[in-house]
């Protein structure tokens, strides 16, 4: 899965990189996105690529309430076709999330507490999140409101991925952007062919502070190597 990331690129860094032609609102530097929070997207309007914040957690237009977004932050690859919920937007409705890398945690023996790792590109540029969006209408803080949100694709973990997590999120090629960003393009059998495990050499990862674990840290230093809680010995295991 893909519940926690950083978002530290500028939006208009992000247009340039993914060849967006509009540049919305700007957000915070955010080291620890979390779910529901609002995140950058990349998506085409008419014949006009943008950048735009979306909030994290996909509400469907016939959702009666926001709050079904707190379950949809990801759709899976295996699914995401045939879902009520996703398959909709994974037919019209496209995105990129662009990322500067994410988190995942990994249970250490004898710890209670799990070990966060940043995962992220070995030459620094951002990854490009498979997504989805949607557009819904409805009372937000009492007041009538359109919202714009999205979801991470997941998919199967790749062999390096899968030392930390069984799910990785889909991360799609330069080569493939104008497709998947394409609302012409409807074919559902030609769109899950980009569904896939991202190659072992665009992720690399290291161990960082727990801190990422409470959503309310902020800070670059998040995502410095630490390190890791060496595992405590169970009584069959002799010190040597």
């Amino acid at each position: 899965m893909c519940g926690r990331f950083v978002s530290s690129s500028p939006p208009d860094e992000i247009a340039r990189y993914f060849g967006a032609d509009e540049v919305g609102s700007e957000l915070t530097v955010n080291y620890n996105v979390a779910p529901t929070a609002d995140v950058y997207v990349v998506y085409e309007s008419g014949q006009t690529r943008r950048v735009d914040p979306f909030h994290w957690g996909l509400v469907p237009s016939w959702a009666k309430a926001m709050s079904i977004g707190n379950r949809m932050i990801n759709a899976r690859s295996e699914t995401v076709a045939t879902n009520g919920a996703f398959k909709s937007s994974f037919t019209k409705r496209r995105c990129i999330v662009p990322a500067d890398g994410f988190y995942e945690w990994k249970a250490v023996p004898g710890q209670k507490t799990k070990q966060p790792y940043f995962i992220h590109r070995p030459d620094g540029e951002p990854f490009a999140f498979g997504g989805l969006w949607a557009e819904w209408r409805g009372e937000i803080a009492g007041e009538r409101a359109t919202l714009r949100s999205t979801s991470i694709i997941t998919t199967a973990a790749n062999d390096a991925m899968s030392e930390l997590h069984d799910r990785m999120p889909v991360m799609l090629p330069p080569s493939a952007w104008d497709m998947w960003l394409d609302p012409e393009v409807t074919d559902v059998a030609r769109l899950s062919t980009l569904l896939v495990p991202a190659p072992n050499s665009l992720i690399t990862f290291h161990p960082v502070s727990t801190e990422v674990n409470n959503a309310r840290h902020q800070g670059e230093h998040l995502v410095d190597e630490v390190e890791p809680p060496e595992p405590e010995l169970s009584a069959q295991e002799p010190m040597l």
